[in-house]
């Protein structure tokens, strides 16, 4: 399927945001629209890295996979990522879909031509990369709390912070990316252990549920608190 940027609800975050509207439209001509099914694998760890992606919608993991088989989540992609190694033959990790996603997919030469031909993009991907690098940092000292509840508390702030349009302000609202499963592993906590402090903190007013896995936060400040 086609790009159709007029309508893209990431086109003013997205890399490509950079772009002058007739240089958009080349770029568009070069790539097309893919959808996963919560669960389908993007790109796999050893398969050779041949494209490259805007997620459009939707959520993503990188994950890779112990000599055991247990799956370690790396970094988590939302609305306006870019997933793609440039600079290798062949993937290092698995991404895979954490909801229905849809994409805009280009294929590795042609991506490669845009960036030589248009220096705005080349430094929006940078940019993009070095946000990439210090939220997967924020993720990774999140393990390093001691208590649950700070654990918790500080991973419901990087997702409020990863859906907002403002680089300033988290999202008021948001939908978690992960399942309460996939939310324990990565925390290291069990199940019911992440369930008991995310009803602590509805009950404390710090946060709100509503529906299956949207977030609402009522009381950003007492979240903070509770975060370190």
């Amino acid at each position: 399927m086609s790009l159709a940027c007029a309508s893209c609800p990431v086109r003013d975050r997205a890399a490509c945001a950079v772009l002058a509207p007739e240089e958009r439209a080349a770029l568009a001509e070069a790539g097309h629209t893919r959808t996963l099914a919560r669960g389908q694998t993007l790109f796999a760890a050893g398969d050779p890295v041949t494209s490259c992606a805007t997620l459009v919608s939707g959520a993503l993991k990188i994950a890779s996979l112990d000599a055991d088989g247990s799956e370690h989540i790396l970094a988590l992609v939302h609305p306006s990522g870019f997933v793609g190694e440039f600079f290798q033959p062949f993937a290092a990790y698995d991404v895979i879909a954490l909801a229905d996603s849809r994409l805009c997919v280009f294929a590795g030469p042609d991506m490669d031509s845009a960036i030589a031909r248009y220096p705005a993009l080349s430094r929006a991907l940078l940019r993009r990369a070095q946000e990439d690098l210090h939220a997967s940092r924020a993720l990774l000292a999140i393990g390093s709390k001691t208590s649950a509840r700070a654990r918790v508390a500080a991973i419901l702030i990087e997702f409020a912070r990863a859906a907002s349009d403002s680089p300033c302000h988290p999202a008021r609202t948001f939908d978690l990316p992960l399942s309460r499963g996939d939310l324990a592993s990565f925390l290291g906590l069990t199940i019911e252990t992440v369930s008991r402090q995310i009803t602590a903190l509805e009950r404390e007013g710090a946060i709100a549920r509503t529906g299956k896995r949207g977030i609402e936060l009522v009381d950003p400040a007492l979240l903070s608190t509770a975060a370190q």
